[in-house]
């Protein structure tokens, strides 16, 4: 259950505060690593059943046995929609939440298994389609994890004449769009949801410079070098970076809200509520990105309103 977010403002959020979360279920994507065991394991601290789902289940397993709480480990690769439909397949039971935490950052040109750019492919698309294939589960709330990088200088935006970025490939720039991405959807997503009269809640957060291993795989050599210095001498650790994730999971916020941290630039503190670009904030865009997020991936928004209405066991949505 959502906890009250509280009036004093001179306290410092942390794991600490979660509340109890007993009764109910989690999925964490990304989970065997980073932000995403982090959250789980926070999570599954404070009585959350939690479900790691990821592409490696042995790595996902290995990391399951260091978390103090009840979890379970599921297969799941975004960049390949027959996973994200499979996961979604095999789901029974409400679902009280959902963590849209996987990614990859600043990699090499690649293609995910169904040849969209792998960045948007995996950060958004498999995201988005997990979400919508999940939505007649959801009691609470989704929340997907973007970045600061959505604004970074440059103007990111959304390439909706060439998304995949053919012959203009930008490390930079596909992950910035793939970030974009994420917060058009979250507010998209969240218009949805109450057009439909539903009280799930669509959040995002993004965790400032958490030091994990997801810069390690820059395509940048200059880049990985600064970012190691930086993860070493400036950068929280996975723990702190994970805190935005919980706090938008966990408070009583509004729907579209985001978070992140509120140290100097967003890179480094306590959870807050945050600003996002103009470009982010922009609904023309948002709806325009859906409508090719549900072409190409070929998942649509589900009918949830006669279904819960009308009592019955949720239908898994057309693909």
């Amino acid at each position: 259950m959502a906890t009250k977010h509280s009036a004093d403002r001179n306290s410092k959020w942390n794991a600490g505060d979660i509340g109890d979360q007993r009764g109910r279920t989690a999925v964490v994507t990304g989970a065997n690593s980073g932000l995403g065991i982090a959250t789980v394991d926070a999570l599954a601290r404070a009585g959350a059943h939690v479900v790691l789902a990821v592409r490696d289940p042995q790595r996902g397993e290995a990391a399951a046995r260091t978390v103090n709480g009840s979890v379970e480990v599921r297969r799941l690769d975004l960049a390949d929609l027959a996973s994200v439909r499979e996961f979604a397949a095999s789901w029974r039971g409400e679902l009280d939440l959902l963590i849209n935490n996987a990614g990859v950052m600043n990699i090499p040109e690649a293609g995910t298994k169904d040849g969209f750019e792998m960045q948007f492919g995996t950060n958004h698309l498999g995201h988005f389609a997990l979400t919508n294939l999940l939505l007649p589960y959801l009691t609470d709330r989704v929340v997907t994890v973007s970045s600061g990088a959505h604004k970074m200088p440059g103007s990111p935006r959304i390439h909706f004449e060439n998304l995949n970025l053919t012959g203009e490939y930008s490390p930079v720039a596909a992950y910035s769009q793939s970030k974009l991405a994420n917060l058009l959807f979250t507010l998209e997503l969240q218009s949805r949801l109450a057009a439909a009269g539903s009280s799930v809640r669509a959040l995002a957060a993004h965790p400032g410079w958490a030091a994990t291993g997801l810069q390690g795989r820059d395509a940048s050599v200059l880049r990985r070098t600064l970012m190691a210095v930086g993860n070493r001498f400036i950068a929280q650790d996975n723990k702190a970076g994970a805190l935005p994730t919980l706090y938008a999971a966990t408070q009583d916020l509004p729907g579209a809200s985001y978070v992140g941290p509120d140290g100097l630039g967003e890179m480094r503190g306590a959870p807050t509520l945050v600003g996002r670009s103009a470009a982010a904030s922009d609904p023309v865009s948002a709806v325009r990105l859906w409508a090719a997020s549900e072409e190409l991936t070929g998942v649509t928004f589900p009918r949830l309103e006669s279904e819960q209405s009308q009592g019955r066991t949720p239908q898994t949505v057309s693909v």
